[in-house]
């Protein structure tokens, strides 16, 4: 398969520029790590560098966890159509490499074919001589996520370079907070920023008007909105999990059975004496939502508690049968929380 030459390097922030650049020169490459957008970009890099040194290459995909050793090599030592250079791809490669394999991976990195550059790419990686022998030829480049330092840095660079628009430093904490420093979902995410915005710079208020928490990040921020006390901010979670994070309304009403059982053993366990420690170990209380939790707790009596549980189970029948409008009744039970 052909390559069209790349017109720039798609990558942006210190991912990349804290590591080997990668080059044409480089004719065995590993990429490891869990970070599958990083090592992405990475490929993306050494493509355009193939393509400028060499115009048009055959690219060669193989799937480590069936690639015969025999196979992924005579790739990388025979010649294409023409005499192209060839990029050998290896995905999964830390099926590929094994005891019978890496020696015949060390020799070969030892003399690499100059027609040719091999690709490893893995999510898990257990490094040892082969990473040695690659270094000397090439480039072991680890792929792991960003710290929130590096990936505010990561999004400001990667929003100018690649999708031309600005974010402000509070519109890049907000969106490092609803979706954290998953590259490939901020990626995404600053697209389509980039297309509401339309050459303005983005704001935090246009993050939060369109950019969805995750799913578990969702389920977290409801539990601890709605007990605030105040029906605003109970109205505003249950809306905003079915409105800009698109949350179906059977997650949001799983969220909500999830917490009344948690408030409900919390109380009992309280009113036993048990320690807050243990109240949260017993009730699987974690994250920012283990204090508004404990406090409610504490406010309500366990019967009262567990006819909000026996409320929430009906509620999530009646929006699965059709007798209830959803986001109604999920308003409505959010409503019944922020009293306690």
């Amino acid at each position: 398969m052909a390559t069209k030459k790349a017109s720039r390097s798609p990558g942006g922030g210190r991912a990349q520029a804290g590591s080997v650049r990668l080059s044409a020169d480089h004719r065995v490459v590993i990429l490891h790590g869990k970070e599958a957008h990083l090592r992405s970009l990475h490929t993306d890099t050494l493509r355009a560098a193939l393509s400028e040194r060499y115009g048009e290459f055959e690219t060669i995909r193989f799937a480590g966890a069936d690639a015969p050793l025999a196979d992924v090599l005579d790739e990388c030592r025979s010649l294409g159509l023409m005499q192209q250079h060839r990029l050998v791809l290896v995905d999964e490669a830390d099926r590929f490499v094994s005891a019978d394999t890496r020696p015949a991976l060390e020799r070969y990195a030892q003399s690499p074919s100059d027609s040719a550059t091999l690709v490893l790419r893995a999510g898990a990686w257990r490094p040892g001589k082969l990473d040695k022998a690659v270094a000397r030829v090439g480039a072991v480049v680890k792929c792991e996520a960003l710290s929130t330092a590096d990936a505010a840095v990561w999004t400001r660079r990667r929003a100018e370079k690649r999708h031309g628009v600005t974010l402000d430093a509070a519109a890049i904490g907000a969106l490092i907070d609803r979706v954290g420093v998953d590259l490939g979902r901020l990626d995404a995410e600053l697209a389509k920023l980039a297309a509401m915005a339309d050459g303005a710079t983005v704001t935090a208020d246009l993050v939060r008007q369109s950019v969805g928490l995750t799913r578990e990040e969702e389920v977290w921020a409801i539990q601890g909105r709605v007990l605030s006390g105040s029906p605003g901010p109970a109205l505003t979670a249950v809306r905003e999990a079915l409105g800009p994070s698109k949350q179906p309304a059977a997650l949001v009403s799983f969220a909500l059975i999830d917490l009344a059982r948690k408030l409900h053993t919390a109380s009992v366990l309280l009113r036993r004496g048990a320690p807050d420690m243990q109240v949260s170990r017993q009730a699987k209380i974690w994250g920012a939502a283990q204090r508004p939790i404990l406090a409610a707790a504490r406010r309500a009596e366990p019967v009262a508690l567990a006819d909000l549980l026996a409320a929430a189970v009906e509620t999530d029948a009646h929006c699965k049968t059709g007798r209830a409008e959803p986001a109604r009744a999920l308003e409505l039970l959010a409503l019944r929380f922020a009293s306690l």
